[in-house]
Order: structure tokens, then sequence, then C-alpha cells
């Protein structure tokens, strides 16, 4: 006797039971039908868009002293190119909703890469600050759009047993493009790098004319004949869509019912969880000090008593490794349980990291102080990488009903830009305040998110969109 899938489970063995039968039917449908190449040519095509993030993000720092010299700029004139990019961002994050609901998927891409490639240009002709500035904040206005059309569109184009490992490719090319911009930009001039920056807005571009549109918007759109179309060939030829198009369209139809809600009526009680999950993961992960550890590692270390560059190279490696490794790991141990172990890693990193600069401020064991400031930062990295990177996005992308998911997801990634620009612009003031205070705080704000993770994120993993938004949005 099989478990329906329509019928609430409240039971958490019997929820598990129908999980994991849901898995092994997916699988088995997966085998039958062959694999869905198309949507993973897609998703090579869309995280294009998340390496192009990466290259704006690590552009900064390896050409600083570069930049400098060669444009005549005082620091604080450095200073404002660099953070310019996150204020880019919050405008794109603003906007990026909105737009990918009027023009699609596709074409909210198209949109974030013409502002990239003009942003880069505008960078490589530079004379002087105005134009770097005009250049770094257009980049900024491509990320932030980027950030949240990139992880939309390979969740709505993937198979719920392949949805969680495709979405989290969207970290590992964001941190694959800095460790890489870290890496070249030490051996190129910054306006080659500049130039870099237009390749993965080249093969996005050209890719999206081989790839369908989103089915899922398609059928928000009442494109009927272009949904069916577009869901047969990201399936496969092969494939019977019948029960998948169904539901889908039988979803939307439900909320075509209801009043599209304006940005305060997202607080509303049958929005309110979804709402409050999406902007939770995003203050979880920003405010627990991943921008002013990415931003100023190398600071870190050189105050710890360690090699600055030493360390900042093994920190953009571990990145790869233990991101590939949470993607991996996505669909099989679930969103909640990786959530919990990276939390809690990240809140391990901080501690080991204050007691470092506690003993460095007390001057005992300072031969210990190096060491043990390392061993924290990559804790604290290795940790963030393998869940609260990624994951965040994931779950973002899945429990925003389709009607909300443009003024939703554009609230929570503004939310999240805003707590990097926090974080980062913080970062040295609470270091002046107290170095092992600062990572303290961090270890006590990561401690408040894995409780958080524990209270109101649910599991995500072997749900279709729509068996998952219903029962969140009720």
């Amino acid at each position: 006797m099989g478990i329906r899938d329509d019928v609430e489970i409240t039971d958490p063995l019997m929820r598990e039971a129908k999980l994991e039968a849901n898995e092994d039917r997916s699988e088995t449908a997966l085998k039958r039908t062959g694999q869905p190449w198309m949507v993973y040519l897609g998703t090579v095509v869309a995280v294009c868009g998340s390496y192009e993030f990466g290259a704006c993000a690590g552009y900064s720092s390896p050409v600083q002293d570069e930049i400098i010299q060669d444009l005549s700029l005082s620091l604080e004139e450095y200073s404002l190119f660099g953070s310019i990019l996150t204020f880019g961002a919050m405008i794109g994050a603003i906007t990026s909703g909105p737009i990918a609901d009027f023009i699609g998927r596709k074409g909210a891409m198209r949109a974030s890469s013409a502002f990239c490639v003009a942003g880069w240009l505008a960078i490589y002709f530079s004379e002087g600050p105005w134009s770097l500035d005009i250049g770094r904040l257009a980049t900024g206005y491509g990320m932030g759009v980027f950030s949240y059309v990139v992880p939309v569109f390979i969740a709505e184009i993937a198979p719920k047993q392949l949805r969680g490992r495709l979405t989290t490719l969207n970290q590992f090319m964001v941190c694959t493009a800095v460790s890489v911009s870290f890496i070249i930009g030490t051996v190129i001039s910054w306006r080659t790098l500049a130039l870099a920056g237009l390749v993965p807005c080249a093969i996005l571009l050209f890719g999206l004319f081989f790839i369908p549109e989103s089915p899922r918007w398609l059928a928000r759109k009442g494109r009927e004949n272009d949904f069916v179309s577009a869901l047969k060939i990201f399936r496969g030829k092969d494939a019977d869509i019948s029960e998948e198009a169904e539901e889908i369209q039988d979803y939307i139809a439900t909320l075509d019912r209801l009043p599209k809600p304006k940005l305060l009526e997202l607080f509303q009680s049958r929005y309110l969880r979804s709402v409050t999950i999406g902007i939770g993961l995003m203050v979880c992960q920003q405010f627990g000090g991943i921008n002013g550890v990415c931003f100023y590692v190398s600071s870190i270390f050189e105050q710890a008593g360690f090699s600055s560059s030493i360390g900042s190279i093994i920190y953009a490696i571990l990145q790869l490794p233990v991101t590939a490794i949470g993607a991996v790991l996505i669909d099989k141990a679930g969103r909640k349980p990786l959530l919990l172990v990276s939390g809690s890693g990240v809140a391990v990193g901080c501690l080991i990291t204050a007691v470092a600069f506690y003993f460095k401020v007390h001057d005992v064991f300072l031969d210990a102080v190096p060491g043990l400031a390392v061993t924290g930062i990559l804790v604290y990295i290795a940790a963030f990488s393998v869940g609260m990177g990624a994951i965040p996005w994931v779950i973002m992308s899945e429990i925003f009903p389709i009607n909300i998911k443009g003024q939703a997801g554009s609230l929570a990634t503004l939310t999240n830009w805003f707590g990097a620009w926090l974080c980062s612009y913080s970062f040295n003031f609470l270091m002046s305040w107290s170095s092992y205070g600062t990572f303290v705080l961090y270890a006590a704000i990561n401690a408040l998110a894995v409780l958080f993770i524990i209270v109101a994120v649910p599991e995500t993993k072997g749900e279709s969109l729509e068996q998952l938004q219903a029962a969140i949005n009720k």
C-alpha cells in the first residue's frame, strides 16, 4: 500500500517514509526516461551567470595596488570603488524579481549580462575614478540580478530528484570564479582581468539561444503550447510529462484565483512562513560574518602572524572541493541536516579564531596563535561552503509560490545584499573594538542561526515545487 502524495503527513516517521518512497519513484522514472541532458545544458548555461557573479565579487582584491598606482587613486577613492559593488547589487536585488517575472528568466539573464558587459568595458577604458565607479556599479547591478534569477531558473527546470545538487552549482561556480580571480589577478593586469569578466557573459548570451524558457514561467503567462513544448524538451522526448504538467497547471490555476499580493501583504498569514524562512536564512548566511572574513582574510592572517599570501591561497582553494561535496550530498542527506552541520561548524570556527586572538591580546600561548587562527578560519570557510553558502539560495528558489516569487525573492535577495554590505562595512570597526570579541559575536549569531534552522526550516528534498509550496503556504 503506497503513501498518497496529496495527504499532508505530520508524523516524522511517516513523512520520512513518504520522502524515501518519492525518491525511489523519482530515481526509477529518471532511469526509465534517460538523463535529461537539456536540464544539464540549461544549468551549465545559467551558472555562467554565477561565474560572472564571482568574477565581479573577486575582482577588486587582487588588483588593488595596481589600480591605485596606475590611476593615482587615494585609498578612500579605491574603497568607494570596492564597496559600490554592493550598492549596485542591492538595486539589482530590488528589481530582479519584477524583471524576471516580466521578461522571463532568460530575459533577466540577458539584461544582467548587458549591465555586466557595459560595466567591464567602462572599467577597462577607465582613466579616472568616475568611470571606474560607474563600471563597478553596473557590474554590481548585474551581479544582484544574477544572484536571484540563476537559482530560480535552475530550480524551475530541474526534476525534483536533481534540483538540489543542480541549484547548488550556483554557489560552486561563484566560489570557483572568486578563486580564479584571486589567482590570475596576480599575474595579469587589471585591465586584462576586466576583459576576462566578459567571457562568462559571452558564453551565457550564446548559450541562451539553445535552451528553452522556464516552463513554469511560461505556464504562469498562459503560453500553453510553449509551456508543454519547453517541459517536453527539458524532460526528454520519451518522457511522460502529463502528470507533471497537470500538477503545475493546477497549482498555477489555484494561485490565479488569489489576488496578487502587494509587498506588505507578503507578511500576511498565508505567505508569512515562506517569507520568514527565505529572509531568515539570508540573515543567517550574511550576519554570521562571511563577507567580513572573505573581504579581509589577508588582514586576519597578518594580524595572527601567519603568511597572508599562503593563507589566502589555501582559503581560496579549500572552498571548491568542500562546495562540491555539499552539492553531492544535498539531495542525499537533505537540506536541513547539511544546514545544521554547516551552521555548527561555522560557529566552532569562529570560537577557535576567537581563542587565537584572545591569546594574542593577553600575551599567552603566542606560539599557538597563528596555527589556531588559520585552523579557525579554514574550519569556518569549509563549514560555510558545505551548506550555508549555497543552501539558503536553494531553499529560497523552492519555497516561494510563483505568484509572489518575484516580490518575495527580491526582498530576500535585497536582505542578503544589505547584510553583505553591513558585515563588510562593520568588520574593521568591530576588529578595532575587540578582535576576539568580533568572532565571539559571530559565533553567537551562528548559534542563533542553528536554532532558527531547527525551529523554522523544513526539509525540502524529494518534493515537487508545487507540493512543497502548497504545504508551506497554506
